[in-house]
């Protein structure tokens, strides 16, 4: 049993990095679960992936992985890149229009002009994980350029899970209270005490916003944001996963973090095929923990795989690209480099929209 003293320290540690809430305006917390939407947990009441255990891959590129494509111009080998050619937009009518901010973040504007926002992140990791980040030598980004309107006027702000690359309160601190705010079950006491109105979301239940459905659903991954060494963690004590967004018959798939499993399959099965899917192709690769970094990180041969377990009409990738922070990847653009052979390789006739960052598409 953890002593009062250690209870206390890690209660005080907890305290100063969510920041002081003595004089905060307190949170609207609704919690939104269907008949489907109870996840599963383990032994120890943390919840776990849908479909955990070993995993088997259709496709795995291994060799000449990383081509030189024509129509990506690189500074550098695989680094500073851009991506020049057209791409070929399906005419499916979706209505959605898709801004790319960088590695996760996407603001999604809908016919009405609703406007999503997914895991905004517009600068570094949150202090003091930026500089502990750095001390450990890992890479500072190049900060994104961001317009105003990926900031302003917007209708909901959407989190696939608590990991430093995908949730940061310095960006909550500036959307401020005007947005909804939609989480995974037991996220939303980790947002600050700001007056915000939050939706916690469980796998497979909807929340209704205007004409639109906004749906949560499983990622494959894993959920931290807290560790004191040999005192505490909280490993996996709140929910992760993707979003679905419905509008006027059309669908958009946010992934978030993810491995392959068969929860893509799953996800079509409650939803039917998706027009557009944002899937992660980068953070697999490391020398030692290959094994564990495919587990929770999509190849970009394992998105493809997702893709047609889907039924996408169209696939945007991201987690790439020159303000990705290159955690799990041999550069910034090495993952598009691999996707590019594969899609050539499997013989998909899946149509790819390739962003850089600060680029937008209607689809």
């Amino acid at each position: 049993m953890m002593s009062a003293f250690r209870l206390s320290f890690v209660s005080l540690l907890i305290v100063l990095v969510n920041g002081c809430s003595i004089f905060s305006h307190s949170n609207s917390v609704e919690r939104i679960s269907s008949e489907s939407g109870p996840v599963a947990r383990a032994s120890d009441g943390r919840y776990q992936n849908m479909f955990p255990g070993e995993k088997t891959y259709p496709v795995t590129c291994d060799e000449n992985c990383y081509p030189a494509f024509e129509h990506l111009e690189c500074s550098q080998h695989s680094d500073g890149c851009r991506f020049s050619a057209n791409n070929e937009i399906p005419e499916i009518e979706s209505g959605f229009t898709i801004l790319w901010l960088g590695h996760a973040s996407f603001l999604v504007t809908l016919p009405d002009d609703t406007k999503l926002l997914f895991d905004p992140v517009s600068d570094q990791f949150d202090w003091p994980i930026d500089w502990l980040h750095a001390l450990n030598g890992g890479m500072t980004r190049r900060v994104p350029s961001w317009p105003d309107s990926a900031t302003s006027g917007i209708s909901a702000v959407l989190y696939s899970h608590l990991h430093y690359d995908h949730f940061n309160k310095a960006d909550i601190a500036k959307l401020g209270n005007e947005p909804l705010y939609f989480v995974h079950q037991d996220t939303a006491g980790y947002l600050p005490q700001d007056g915000l109105d939050i939706k916690e979301v469980s796998w497979f239940s909807d929340y209704q916003l205007g004409s639109a459905t906004i749906s949560a659903v499983p990622a494959h991954h894993f959920n931290s944001r807290y560790w004191v060494p040999f005192l505490y963690n909280d490993d996996e004590k709140a929910l992760w996963g993707g979003w679905l967004i419905e509008n006027d018959g059309h669908t958009l798939f946010f992934a978030g973090d993810t491995g392959y499993s068969a929860h893509f399959k799953k996800i079509r099965e409650h939803y039917g095929s998706i027009d557009v899917c944002l899937l992660p192709i980068a953070s697999y690769y490391h020398p030692k923990y290959a094994t564990w970094y495919r587990y929770v990180h999509t190849t970009p041969e394992d998105a493809l795989t997702a893709a047609d377990d889907l039924g996408c009409k169209v696939m945007i990738p991201w987690g790439y690209g020159n303000a990705s922070w290159q955690m799990g990847d041999h550069s910034s653009h090495s993952p598009l480099k691999r996707l590019l052979k594969m899609h050539q390789k499997v013989n998909t006739s899946l149509p790819l929209v390739i962003m850089n960052e600060g680029e937008s598409v209607s689809l």
